[in-house]
C-alpha cells in the first residue's frame, strides 16, 4: 500500500462510476473512503467525518462544487482536490482561489490522481510553524502525516473528533486558541457557541496525553480566552 495509513478520503462525485471506482482504487493503496453525490450530502459528511482530504466534481446535482468549496473554507482547511470535466481556466483559477488546492481534468490518469493526493496530504500534513509532520512535546510524540500519537513510546488511540481537535493544536503551537475558534475549526460554524462540546473533548484529550490531567503540562486553559498548546523549545 502507498497510501498514508489512516489517512480519510470523502469523494464528492453524482456520478456512480466515479465513485466506485475512486473508492476501489483508494481502498487498495490504503485510504479509508466515504463518498457523496450531492453537495449538501458532502458538507455534512465533511463536518461529521472529518476527512484528511476531499475529492470534489464542480457539476453536484444540487448545489455547484464552487459553493461546497466557499461553505467548506469558512471553518475548514481540508484539502480539496477538484475533479471536474470544466477545462475553462477561468473556473480552475476561481476554483483555486476560493480554497481548492488541486485541479485535475476527467478523463484523469489515476497514478496522477494519487500523486497530486499524496502531494496534498503531505501539505496539510505540516505545521503552520513549517516544522517537521512529527511533533515531540516531552513524552508526547504525535506523527501528523500517519495519525499516531504515542505517550512514552506507546500508542495512544484517539477518536476523529480528538485527533482533529489535537491537530489544530499543533498547528499553532503555543498560541492561545479561542473557544469559538477551535469549535467552528472542528465541529463548524453552527457549534461555535455550544463550549460543552469543547470541554468534554478537552478532558479527554487531557485524561490520554497528561501524566496528571487536573494540573497539565501541555494543554493548558487560558483564563478568559480558551486554551494553548505548549510546546517546550
Amino acid at each position: 500500500m502507498t497510501g498514508q495509513p489512516g489517512a480519510r478520503i470523502l469523494v464528492v462525485d453524482d456520478e456512480p462510476a466515479i465513485r466506485r471506482v475512486l473508492t476501489v482504487t483508494l481502498n487498495r493503496h490504503g485510504y479509508a473512503v466515504e463518498t457523496a453525490e450531492r453537495g449538501q450530502e458532502a458538507l455534512i459528511k465533511a463536518a461529521r467525518w472529518h476527512p484528511d482530504l476531499i475529492i470534489l466534481d464542480l457539476g453536484l446535482p444540487d448545489i455547484d462544487g464552487l459553493t461546497v468549496i466557499r461553505e467548506l473554507r469558512q471553518y475548514a482547511t481540508t484539502p480539496i482536490v477538484v475533479l471536474s470535466v470544466r477545462e475553462a481556466e477561468a473556473v480552475k483559477v476561481q476554483a483555486l482561489d476560493l480554497g481548492a488546492d488541486d485541479y485535475v481534468t476527467k478523463p484523469f490518469g489515476v497514478a496522477e490522481l494519487l500523486a497530486r493526493i499524496r502531494v496534498a496530504l503531505r501539505h496539510a500534513a505540516r505545521p503552520a510553524h513549517g516544522s517537521a509532520p512529527v511533533i515531540q512535546a516531552g513524552a508526547i510524540t504525535v506523527d501528523l502525516e500517519h495519525r499516531q500519537v504515542f505517550v512514552n513510546g506507546r500508542e495512544i488511540r484517539l477518536t476523529p473528533t480528538e485527533w482533529e481537535l489535537l491537530k489544530v493544536f499543533l498547528t499553532h503551537p503555543n498560541k492561545p486558541l479561542t473557544d469559538r475558534y477551535l469549535l467552528e475549526h472542528v465541529w463548524g460554524p453552527e457549534f461555535s457557541g455550544a463550549d460543552h462540546y469543547l470541554h468534554v473533548y478537552i478532558a479527554r484529550l487531557r485524561k490520554k496525553l497528561e501524566p496528571d490531567p487536573q494540573q497539565p503540562t501541555h494543554l493548558r486553559t487560558e483564563p478568559g480566552v480558551g486554551y494553548r498548546f505548549v510546546i517546550p523549545d
